[in-house]
């Protein structure tokens, strides 16, 4: 008896929040795979029942990402069908997949990607600057030196910048980017395809300045690229930290605001900084 042929595994595009945007061919994979694995089988399961997939669930996150490869690989050698999803969005694009894709292609399973909702082309779609060429970043290191390091190196860049952030780090990113890359325009797309969608446009101290102080949701940025006659990203590197502190006083942003950009960018203690900023007053 001849071994069952390889299944597929589908790369399956779910929406960012408006389920109307749930492709006819997503809709209708979901309901002929054998396997649905998702990062959060409580945030899918709603999902699968609104197309009436009947699926089984199998939870795929980056905790337990390398487990979880052989058992998926083991069904799709066995001819089983199995769809990843992301719980929002493009699975793999910032979120778990890589490695089990990555394994897939080495054993030369078919893998194929089912195209669809997507929070980076949304942001990208709405700036008010060019940003056809970008550079995308996904979610910046949590630690601070590390995040300095990563924005110093493509500041240069002559691309637009593609930044996920969470809504509780989001104001101290909008600081470190106006101390690392000055004052270039922004994108904020907040809450994406969601009843309460919030877009802001500006400057980061703009954009910082009529922001919420709590804000919620998930957060997309697409930041200008660099100019190209003149490395104005690099000036915060070069120049001496009171003189970083008085052009951002001088743009507007608040003396606490300006204090913690200027402490984000030489890695200085914010409340050295903020004295600094109370003698220049």
């Amino acid at each position: 008896m001849s071994a069952p042929a390889p299944g597929v595994l589908y790369l399956v595009a779910t929406p960012i929040g408006n389920l109307e945007d749930l492709t006819r061919r997503a809709a209708r994979v979901l309901t002929e795979v054998d396997v649905v694995a998702c990062e959060d089988t409580r945030h899918t399961r709603p999902l699968l029942a609104h197309v009436g997939a009947r699926a089984t669930l199998l939870s795929l996150h980056e905790h337990n990402e390398r487990a979880r490869i052989p058992q998926v690989l083991a069904l799709l050698r066995a001819g089983k069908t199995v769809a990843l999803v992301a719980d929002a969005g493009t699975p793999v694009i910032s979120d778990p997949g890589a490695a089990l894709v990555a394994a897939a292609a080495r054993e030369g399973l078919r893998v194929e990607a089912v195209p669809g909702p997507s929070a980076v082309t949304a942001a990208v779609a709405l700036a008010d600057f060019p940003a056809g060429r970008f550079a995308f970043l996904g979610f910046l290191p949590r630690r601070a030196g590390e995040r300095r390091r990563l924005l110093a190196s493509v500041a240069a860049l002559p691309l637009a910048l593609v930044i996920f952030e969470a809504p509780h780090r989001i104001r101290r990113t909008l600081e470190e980017l106006t101390a690392q890359l000055g004052a270039r325009r922004l994108v904020l797309a907040r809450e994406l395809t969601k009843v309460h969608e919030e877009i802001l446009r500006g400057t980061p101290c703009e954009v910082l300045a009529r922001l919420d102080e709590r804000p919620r949701g998930e957060i997309t940025l697409v930041v200008e690229a660099a100019p190209e006659r003149r490395n104005e990203a690099s000036a915060a590197g070069r120049e001496p930290p009171a003189r970083l502190l008085e052009r951002l006083l001088a743009q507007g942003l608040s003396r606490r605001d300006a204090a913690r950009a200027v402490a984000a960018a030489y890695g200085m203690p914010s409340r050295e900084v903020y004295r600094l900023s109370i003698g220049r007053s």
